[in-house]
């Protein structure tokens, strides 16, 4: 389950944030129909968040007017807006305290993901966009404006309504495929997530977003993928930001869903390629025996064991110096340790700790 954190706005709305999972961090941009409580029991979002966390610690918040973050906006035109995301997804990097990042964007969140790459090429060290779109519905034709206006329609008018008839619209877009089970669930979301005309500002927003022009400007190593069959963003749009971004590595995807079903050899496929790209899919080290130490504590011990300054491990963790320091004063704390020789005393314990499972590995492994 996530640590929930709350944070202001540039405009003082109340952002709501989770952080889950172990390992490099993963900041996901914002896309529509989150619950960052609520996802962890849903069956449309809860693997993607599982098998993210196994390899990562995973940053996600719900975008204003959405899930937990402050659900009034107020009257504000500009209160959805490309410059008010972006800004708000910088307050989430912010709140996180990391300095070095992957970057995850999902659908709409893959142009959020793709500005803030581009704003700060410092800070993001690869950047995964899934099913997404760097122009919006209005910019793409007489035909896909028309289908717009359709659903801004369909959303205002039927998705508080007991009855799903006019979500299912938006459902079976998303999940072609999905069962009873995850319709009902997707009904729900879209129900407990958001206000029909908080949603219906949204879709409209992000219909009118557009920024191709930033798409090349990005340095980060970038890998996009896109199902052939997807009906919410379509195959092509994926294709034109892999196109745009300079050396990207596009990945087509068997599927007809937007939103990749657990069991389904796509999933699979997502996986296998984004673990790839983003840590070269290596097998991870054996912990050593449970210690009251906490996942980040044993990697920073394990890299102390290896020999590296706390410079180094920062680099290596994307944290700080200083919070590197933080984690080793709390493993001195925890392993009863002080005094110069804490730092080698700790590496020690660490290399005998972990030496039996090394030994027990066949040879070659």
């Amino acid at each position: 389950m996530s640590r929930i954190g709350f944070c202001n706005a540039t405009d003082g709305l109340s952002l709501a944030y989770g952080v889950h999972g172990s390992g490099p961090p993963l900041i996901k941009a914002a896309n529509w129909l989150t619950h960052i409580e609520l996802d962890w029991e849903n069956p449309v979002w809860r693997h993607w968040l599982t098998a993210l966390g196994e390899r990562h610690t995973v940053v996600r918040y719900d975008e204003r007017g959405c899930g937990l973050s402050e659900r009034d906006v107020g009257d504000d035109p500009n209160a959805f807006s490309y410059e008010r995301w972006l800004a708000d997804l910088e307050t989430i990097v912010d709140a996180s305290g990391f300095e070095r990042f992957a970057m995850l964007g999902i659908s709409q969140g893959a142009a959020l993901a793709t500005g803030y790459a581009v704003a700060h090429p410092e800070r993001v060290t690869h950047l995964v966009l899934y099913g997404g779109f760097v122009r919006g519905r209005a910019h793409r034709g007489p035909k896909q404006r028309a289908r717009m206006e359709l659903m801004s329609q369909v959303i205002r008018n039927g998705w508080g309504e007991d009855n799903p008839a006019f979500r299912r619209v938006v459902s079976t877009l998303f999940l072609p495929e999905g069962t009873e089970e995850q319709m009902a669930w997707f009904d729900r979301l879209e129900r407990t997530s958001t206000s029909p005309e908080t949603a219906a500002r949204i879709w409209e927003a992000r219909a009118h977003m557009n920024v191709t022009h930033l798409a090349p400007l990005v340095q980060a190593p970038t890998l996009v993928l896109h199902a052939r069959g997807d009906a919410a963003v379509p195959f092509q749009e994926g294709r034109l930001i892999a196109s745009l971004i300079p050396d990207a590595h596009f990945v087509p995807l068997e599927s007809i869903n937007h939103i990749l079903l657990e069991g389904e050899p796509a999933w699979s496929e997502f996986l296998r390629n984004v673990n790839q790209f983003l840590d070269g899919d290596e097998e991870r080290p054996a912990a050593p025996p449970a210690w009251d130490l906490s996942d980040r504590e044993e990697q920073v011990l394990a890299l102390v064991a290896e020999g590296l300054s706390n410079d180094k491990i920062a680099e290596r963790l994307y944290l700080s110096s200083r919070t590197v320091e933080r984690h080793l004063s709390n493993v001195y704390t925890k392993l009863g340790l002080s005094g110069k020789a804490a730092r080698a005393a700790a590496a020690a314990r660490y290399a005998q700790a972990s030496r039996p499972a090394q030994e027990s590995r066949p040879a070659g492994v």
